[in-house]
Formats: structure tokens, C-alpha cells, sequence
């Protein structure tokens, strides 16, 4: 059942600060995955992003194949807790299942300041055979606070290695609410060993009509998108050993087959760092 079949805006019981008359990026990508939770206002702003570029739905999908391959391998190194950052509406393949595949123990922390994401993350983790999962409301852009929320949880154990997964999320951060400072907040917390899983929208395959059209369907949504250029995406991952195959599209980050034809010109970079 969709959100928008459960509330209406100004209906008594909406949270004061869930404003569906507006279009939220989380709730956007979960329409362009195929998921049901989203307002009208969502999808409509989904559609005219969708018309300035008919990719958006196969760069989602991509994206998600890429959290699915990275989470695995960041798991597989031996990572077994989990900082999950703008986790957005949780749809098949979250990085709880694919962590816990792998090591049934994981911890792991989703974080966002989205209500509608909270409600529906916290219904998921009130099932059965998730592990040790916790969802809490905090904000990218403030780090210090989201780790005191983290901490005074103890949630994670930040002496021991932790997978930070940044997943499509910083590209909805413009530069002057200072992104690269928020990341490097982060990373300096965390111990030696552990590792930083990255996706990140780009213009630089989209023709600059195309990026004005896109850019002005999120301008009036709750978050702006910067498609940043590969080496601006590089930045975030300064002072950390890139892994192999370094800063690339997201179907090329250790495809498990043979990558289409323009998977080169995917609109995401992804990438995988390990702090020495």
C-alpha cells in the first residue's frame, strides 16, 4: 500500500513534518525502483524527470545493483557493523540483508531525516531475521550530531572497523552546505580498516539542456541535485586506499557479468575505499 493511500495532506495523525504536497527525493527513487510508497506529488516530479531523462529509472536500478555487489564485498573483507546513511525507502535488497548474508551477526545503522523513511524502516526491522538492526533520525549535513545520536546509542562500536555506506545521498548536499567536510567528520571517527561505500550522480554524460530540465524538477523538490564531475566525486575519497577498479560508473564497479552496452555513460560513479 502507497503512503498516499493512507494519508492525505492535512489529514489529522500526518507527522507536521512530512510535507507530501512536496516532492522528496527519497520517495522519488523509490518510484523509480517500482516501489508504491510515494505521494502524487512524488511521482509527478518523478515523471518530469523521467522525460528530461528516460535513464533515471535504469541508473536507480543500477545504483542499487552496485550497493548490492559493494556491501557484499565490504562484508565479505570481514566488516561486520554498518553505518547506512540516507538509507532511503527500504525496498528488496537493503544493506541488512545483503551484510547479514554474508555474516548473520552484522550490525547495522540506517540513518535519515525523512519521516516517511523511519516509519516504513522501522516497520521492517519489526520483523523477524533481520539481525541487529536499528534505524535512527539524523542528518547527513549535521555529523557531529548524527554521531553523538550514533554513540550515545552505542549502536556501533567505533573502535572496531565500520562500513560506511553513502549511497546516492551526497549528490542532494550543494557545496555550500559543505559535503566534503561532512565525509571527512565522518571518516576521521571511524578506525583503521574501515571502509567507505560510495555512489554519486553525475552530469558529465548529459547534455547541458538535459541537466537544466533535471535539475529544475529537484530545485522545487525538498533537496537540491548536484551531479558532480568523477573527479569531484574522487575528493570525498581523499587520504583513503582506493579499491580496485577505483572511481567508476556503477555497473562497472565488479560487474558479476558483462556490463551493457553504455555502462560507460551511466549517470552514477561508485566507488569502494578502505581507511589504512
Amino acid at each position: 500500500m502507497g503512503y498516499d493511500s493512507m494519508w492525505e495532506p492535512g489529514e489529522p495523525g500526518v507527522p507536521a513534518d512530512l510535507r507530501p504536497e512536496i516532492p522528496h527525493p527519497a520517495r522519488m527513487y523509490d518510484y523509480y525502483l517500482g516501489g508504491k510508497d510515494n505521494f502524487p506529488s512524488d511521482r509527478a516530479a518523478a515523471e518530469r524527470a523521467l522525460a528530461a531523462n528516460p535513464e533515471f529509472r535504469s541508473t536507480a536500478r543500477a545504483n542499487r545493483a552496485f550497493l548490492t555487489r559493494a556491501v557484499r564485498s565490504v562484508a565479505a573483507a570481514g566488516i561486520d557493523q554498518f553505518l547506512d546513511i540516507g538509507t532511503g525507502i527500504p525496498t528488496a535488497g537493503n544493506t541488512h540483508q545483503i551484510a547479514q548474508a554474508v555474516d548473520p551477526g552484522a550490525r547495522v545503522v540506517y540513518v535519515d531525516n525523512d519521516p516517511i523513511v523511519l516509519a516504513h524502516a522501522r516497520a521492517l526491522m519489526g520483523g523477524t531475521a533481520v539481525g541487529r538492526t536499528t534505524v535512527i533520525q539524523a542528518d547527513l549535513r549535521e555529523p557531529e550530531k548524527l554521531l553523538d545520536a550514533t554513540e550515545a546509542e552505542k549502536l556501533l562500536d567505533f573502535d572496531r572497523p565500520v562500513g560506511l555506506v553513502l549511497a546516492a545521498v551526497l549528490h542532494f548536499v550543494p557545496d555550500h552546505q559543505r559535503p566534503y567536510d561532512a565525509v571527512r567528520t565522518l571518516l576521521d571517527v571511524l578506525a583503521p580498516g574501515s571502509h567507505l561505500v560510495l555512489s554519486h550522480g553525475t552530469a558529465d554524460f548529459i547534455p547541458a539542456a538535459v541537466r537544466d530540465r533535471v535539475t529544475g524538477v529537484y530545485d522545487r523538490a525538498t533537496a537540491p541535485l548536484v551531479g558532480r564531475t568523477r573527479e569531484e566525486v574522487g575528493a570525498f575519497l581523499d587520504g583513503l586506499e582506493v579499491l580496485d577498479p577505483g572511481v567508476v560508473t556503477v555497473p562497472l564497479w565488479r560487474p558479476e557479468g558483462t556490463p551493457e552496452a553504455g555502462a560507460d555513460r551511466v549517470s552514477m560513479y561508485g566507488a569502494v575505499a578502505r581507511k589504512a
